[in-house]
């Protein structure tokens, strides 16, 4: 991070002080405090730029393996699967009882109320060990109304190549709470999938070389030639020219020694260094689900005028019993009547100068009196019209 000039208001403050009338001791020495505030600002800025190389990159070949498991879960307080309703979970039990050596005359109909049949997902992570233990969610795939109280029973779990390489068992916790009587009921979070802190154990692990050959490849979590240049260069600079090159804009080779202590050893020393990552690019990141609008502090915001306005529609249909006379021999004929009313409200123009910080930005938006809902559409008007110097995504 390179140290910036002073700016035109610094200069004028600066030059403000040289000809204010005023001692000249005491003028040096508020000149000399206003120097020492803009260097610890410049020094506190290039040291929050600064990022651990292990916290921008990866290494390349240590990645977590997705795992997977189909398993029972069993002592419920009657709240299970309906068994008439989830054939699979009668099947997984006449299975899982002939394993056992329980043999279940043909054609019994188990009426079930205690058992469900879950998915079991886990995450192996990279230079996992068999021994060690890992978290597992444990997820309802019938009609169970409550995984409370539940022990998941012995389940292999597999891998995208379809080898075991743990086994989950243990007591599920959930994060939620629900009662139900007389046809009411109460629910608070989720009741139909749960946790097992350390309820599986690692039985095989795949392989995870460090490095193939000669060199160590190091993967940037965001792509930026920038990063990847300044990465490489620092590597050169701590351990010798010729050390670290940069392939691409998201790989950084670096030769690392090939003896494993050492290179251990080495990846240690290289994953702390610091670099001086490259600034992100302008974005607003819009979440249609929810509404939510997060933008960075790069975000900047041409001159331009919004005029946004509401537009709602409201359809109400009121019964009409038209009764005949006395006599008449008619009959009561009940019929609706329906009106529409279409209501527009008023925009108000409001016109956006050019932002050139985020505070200004939102400033400028909320100036606009629109809900976060309501920022959805003006964001991506300004977008196409060329205003909202950023990159628009939308999740």
């Amino acid at each position: 991070m390179f140290p910036s000039f002073p700016s035109m208001r610094d200069e004028r403050l600066i030059g403000a002080l040289r000809t204010a009338p005023q001692p000249r001791a005491a003028a040096a020495a508020l000149l000399a405090r206003v120097l020492l505030a803009a260097c610890l600002a410049l020094t506190a800025q290039a040291t929050l730029a600064q990022t651990r190389i292990k916290d921008l990159a990866t290494l390349q070949g240590a990645r977590p393996n997705q795992l997977v498991g189909y398993g029972i879960v069993a002592g419920l307080d009657g709240s299970g699967d309906q068994t008439t309703q989830t054939p699979f979970t009668v099947q997984s039990i006449v299975s899982m009882l002939s394993q056992l050596g329980v043999q279940l005359p043909p054609g019994t109909n188990l009426q079930l109320r205690n058992v469900a049949a879950v998915m079991v997902t886990a995450t192996l992570p990279p230079f996992a060990r068999p021994g060690q233990s890992l978290d597992i969610t444990v997820s309802s795939m019938g009609n169970a109304r409550n995984l409370r109280g539940g022990t998941l029973l012995m389940t292999p779990l597999r891998g995208a190549d379809g080898q075991i390489y743990a086994v989950a068992q243990g007591n599920i916790l959930l994060g939620g709470a629900g009662a139900a009587s007389g046809g009411s009921s109460v629910q608070v979070n989720q009741l139909n999938s749960g946790r097992i802190p350390n309820g599986a154990t690692v039985e095989r692990t795949p392989a995870t070389p460090v490095g193939q050959g000669d060199f160590v490849n190091l993967e940037l979590r965001e792509a930026d030639f920038t990063t990847a240049t300044r990465m490489a260069a620092i590597i050169n600079t701590t351990f010798g020219n010729g050390t670290a090159q940069a392939l691409d804009a998201r790989h950084v080779r670096v030769n690392a020694p090939a003896d494993s202590h050492q290179r251990v050893g080495f990846l240690a020393q290289m994953e702390n260094l610091s670099v001086a990552r490259g600034e992100a690019s302008p974005r607003v990141i819009i979440n249609a689900r929810t509404g939510s609008v997060v933008m960075n502090q790069l975000v900047t915001v041409l001159p331009c005028a919004v005029a946004h306005g509401s537009l709602s529609v409201t359809v109400s249909s009121e019964p009409v019993i038209s009764q005949p006379g006395a006599f008449s021999g008619g009959q009561t004929v009940t019929t609706e009547r329906t009106s529409i009313e279409v209501r527009a409200e008023r925009g108000q123009l409001v016109q956006i100068p050019g932002s050139p910080t985020l505070t200004e930005v939102v400033r400028a938006l909320n100036a606009v009196g629109a809900s976060p809902q309501d920022l959805l559409s003006i964001l991506q008007a300004m977008r196409a019209a060329g205003a909202l110097q950023a990159e628009l995504e939308i999740i």
